[in-house]
Parts: C-alpha cells; structure tokens; sequence
C-alpha cells in the first residue's frame, strides 16, 4: 500500500474531471447535426430516445459503483486474480443485463410513450432510434464495468482516453452518416452504436492484463456462487440507492411543473448547474473510491483516514471555485442559456440557492466515494431512504409558505441530510479495514 498523497488524488480526480466535462459535448453535436435536416421530429425523436436510453442505463450504473470497491479492495489486498474475477463477474452481469434489454426494448418503448405522449411522427422516428442503438446495450453496460475497474487501480487516463475515443468516433460518423449521406435519425444511431462497441474493444484491450488469471481461474472460479450472491447483494442496494435519488430529481421536476411553467422553466435552467457542480465533485469522490477500497482490503486505517481527508479537502477547494463561478457568473450563464426575460428574472430569484449547493453537496460526494470504496452499499441505500424522507417532508411542511424556495431548500437538506447521516456511520468503513476480508 503506496502512500496517499495530494498527487495520487488529483492523478485521479483530474483525468476523470476532464472525462466529465466531454460527456455533454456528444449531446450537443447530436441534436445540432439533427438540426441541420431542417425540421422539428427529428430532433424531438433524437432527444427523446435519448432520454428513454439514459433512464434505463442509469439503473446500471451500479455496475461501475459496485465494480469499483470490489477491485480496489482485491488490488489493496495484492490479489492478482481476485481483482481480474471481479472483472469478470461484473462483464458476466453485464452481458446478461445487455441482453434483458434488447428483448424488453419494445415493452420499454411503449411504456415510455404512454408516460410521454408525442406526435406520431416523432414516436416513429425515436422507436427507429431507439431499436437501433438497443444493439449496443451490452457494450455501453460492460463500459460502465470496465470503467468502475481502471478507476479502482488508479489508471483514471486510461478511462480519459476511453471516453475521448467514444466521442470522437461517434461525432465523425454523425457527421458522415447524417451530413454527408443523408441518413437522418437512423444514422445518429448507427454512429451512436458503432461508437459504442468500438468503446467496448478499446477498453477490453485497456484491461487485457486482467484475462490471463481470471482464464486460468476457470469458469468455475469468475461463477462461484457466493462470491456473485455477494456481488448481486451489494449492487441491488445500490440500484435501490440510486433508484430513490433519481426520485428526489424527479419529484422536483414533477413538483417545479405546480409552481407553473416560467417557474418550472427557471428551475430546469439551475439544474444545469448542479448538473455541472456533479461532474466536478463526482472526479474527487472517485478518488475516494479507489483509494479508500484499496486501504480497506489493506487494512490500513491510517491510510484509508488520510485518503477520505485529501479527497475531502480537494472536494472542499472545488466547491468553493464552484460556488463562486455560480456568484461571478450565474446571471451571465442563464442569459446563455434562455432569452425569455421572464425565465431569467425567474431563474435569478432562486439563483442563491445554485450558490449554496456545492458547499452543501460536496461531503455527500466524498462519503459516497468513501462507502463505495468500503462496499457498505445497505448503508448508503439506508441514508438514501432517510434523505429523501427528510427532502419531501421539507417540503411538504414549507412549500405553502414559501413556494418554490421550498423545493430548493429540499434539495439543500437532502444534501446535507446525507453528508451528516454518512458521517454517523463512517466508523463502520474504519471497522471494516481492521477485520480480515
């Protein structure tokens, strides 16, 4: 177990930050290539579909959270062949949860349009999306597991790289498919699922070390019935976790639409920020992950109190720069971002609470990264629950009093509910790094 230092964290958090910040660009260069067609369906379809794929991947995401501890604690514990069988289960689980998806696309499409009713022709198109991207379902799952595997044993350039080479192929060949062929929806598609197997290749061969143990294990070794019932366990956990803090978003947009719709309008501009706020804090709880797994399967206590301390701090300097880039630049960003002069005074009456999030989120980050380093997922889907208790009764008990504050100052307490109840239970991260895993 190598020191923890300042540059371990930010050879971590600093490549995963630059990944992040690429992630809405493909989003951008999508809808405005669809936009050069010169009408309305398509771009509907593309973001629709889009949507629909997003809400159902984000259920995987586990994969990455749950692969991630495991590995940096087999890597903590100098295990070989243990860190390439997590690998190899979670590729396993992958493949199967790739392929669920492709034979329940179609009930998922129809489910999805009879919650979002759209004009025929755009449902025509985005079913036509959709049925085509669904093929890269495997290949977009087994990269969340691939990435939750570089992060833990440190190689976060290596993830940078995947994600540059994800994009890019998939930005030229929507430009070749759509721009130069002419080929519509369907090609953004096809650009989107030949970008996503070709992410796929690169990224086995970015962990080609991990298939000599695991092969020599067997297949009797990567199914070994208690190690996938821990591994299935922990990830359900996380799936609930991440299940109810998609609630919380949720029923703030659903609640936004009751304060009417320049309301509404002003609160989908701010959560731009908290969704830029995350990519930030997301590179430094990521450090925690890998740093706080690998000193539990070390058991090194003092290591593991070191490696959640300097991501912390490191957390704690970027929410600063971020609540003062909201207080510089806030007006600035949403005048971008709409020109409705009734949104913009609208978004400007809420703009502090954007002030206030990234100092009242950032500990929420750290522990998560800290939690997901130590597996105790049960804890984390626990807190999850109580926070989001404690955010609906905020604002239930505030809401006739102080309108749509109140929806943000949920968001606030949720934040800060889940920091404090994380914090209760941190003694339990250090008690497992002293017991024989």
């Amino acid at each position: 177990m190598q020191d923890i230092t300042h540059r371990r964290v930010l050879n971590i958090a600093l490549p995963i930050l630059v990944s992040n910040a690429t992630i809405p660009l493909l989003g951008l260069v999508d809808t405005a290539v669809v936009g050069q067609m010169g009408a309305a369906a398509p771009i509907g379809a593309v973001g629709l579909g889009g949507i629909i794929l997003s809400t159902v991947y984000m259920l995987f995401t586990f994969l990455r959270m749950g692969t991630s501890g495991l590995t940096a604690q087999a890597h903590g514990r100098g295990s070989p062949r243990e860190t390439a069988l997590v690998l190899h289960r979670a590729l396993l689980i992958a493949a199967l949860g790739g392929a669920g998806l492709i034979l329940l696309h179609l009930p998922i499409l129809t489910g999805a349009f009879a919650l979002s009713p759209a004009s025929a022709e755009v449902e025509d198109l985005a079913q036509s999306y959709v049925s085509i991207r669904i093929w890269g379902a495997p290949a977009t799952i087994a990269v969340y597991a691939i990435t939750g595997w570089l992060i833990a044993l440190e190689r976060a350039r290596s993830v940078l790289m995947l994600q540059l080479w994800i994009n890019l192929i998939n930005i030229g060949l929507d430009v070749l498919f759509v721009i130069v062929l002419g080929l519509g929806v369907p090609g953004v598609a096809t650009a989107t699922l030949i970008g996503e197997w070709s992410g796929l290749v690169l990224a086995l061969w970015l962990c080609r070390d991990a298939f000599r143990p695991a092969l020599r294990s067997g297949w009797a070794e990567i199914s070994e019935r208690v190690a996938l019932k821990h591994t299935m366990a922990m990830n359900a956990d996380l799936v609930l976790r991440s299940l109810l803090l998609q609630a919380s978003y949720t029923s703030f947009v659903f609640m936004s639409a009751g304060q009417g719709d320049v309301s509404l309008a002003a609160n989908q501009v701010l959560l731009q920020f908290l969704h830029l706020f995350s990519y930030m804090l997301d590179a430094f709880a990521f450090s925690a992950e890998a740093l706080v797994g690998q000193a539990v399967g070390a058991r090194k206590v003092r290591a593991l109190r070191r490696a959640a301390v300097l991501s912390g701090k490191w957390a704690f300097g970027g929410s600063l720069l971020l609540a003062a880039a909201a207080i510089l630049g806030g007006a600035q960003m949403i005048a971008l971002m709409t020109t409705s002069p009734e949104v913009q005074a609208e978004a400007e009456l809420y703009l502090i609470w954007v002030w206030i999030m990234p100092l009242a989120s950032f500990g929420s980050f750290i522990f998560d990264g800290i939690f997901i380093g130590a597996t105790l997922s049960r804890q984390m889907r626990n807190v999850m629950f109580l926070s989001l208790m404690l955010y609906l009764g905020t604002i239930l008990a505030t809401l006739p009093i102080l309108g749509n504050h109140a929806l943000w100052l949920g968001l606030v307490v949720m934040s800060m509910a889940r920091t404090v109840l994380m914090a209760h239970s941190y003694p339990r991260v250090e008690d497992k790094a002293r017991v024989m895993l």
